[in-house]
């Protein structure tokens, strides 16, 4: 289990949800000697160039996730850098409840989903509205 995974999701909450139902020493082994996993990889930016969507989290100022699903042709989502990604923001629905969000609090997640082969990537990140 990657180590930066085990530094966002389990926060003080989390941790002591963890160490209530007895799961807590096993976490602590795999964070304490994972890798990082906080770079995009060639086989992680060939399983990106596949997709034809990707599920995008944000939270509102009011506390309040919001997830939407953003779709295009394989290959919308794109690997800038090891470190970045970008996508073809295709118009919608013009609410711009993501946009808002963002414009709040520049965390975001994204739930890559490859439903054929049973295969999922999640990232944790920061949000830039790029031109």
């Amino acid at each position: 289990m990657p180590r930066k995974f085990g530094e966002i999701a389990f926060t003080p909450q989390v941790q002591a949800a963890q160490e209530q139902r007895g799961s807590r020493q096993t976490y602590e082994r795999y964070i304490a000697n994972g890798p990082d996993n906080d770079s995009i990889t060639p086989k992680i930016e060939e399983f990106i160039a596949q997709l034809d969507g990707f599920y995008l989290g944000t939270v509102s100022s009011n506390g309040y996730p919001y997830i939407q699903f953003r779709g295009g042709p394989p290959g919308f989502l794109k690997v800038l850098d090891e470190k970045t990604l970008g996508f073809a923001d295709f118009s919608g629905n013009v609410q711009y409840i993501t946009v808002g969000n963002l414009s709040g609090n520049d965390k975001a997640f994204l739930f890559l989903m490859d439903y054929r082969h049973r295969k999922r990537i999640k990232i944790w990140g920061r949000a830039d509205e790029g031109k």
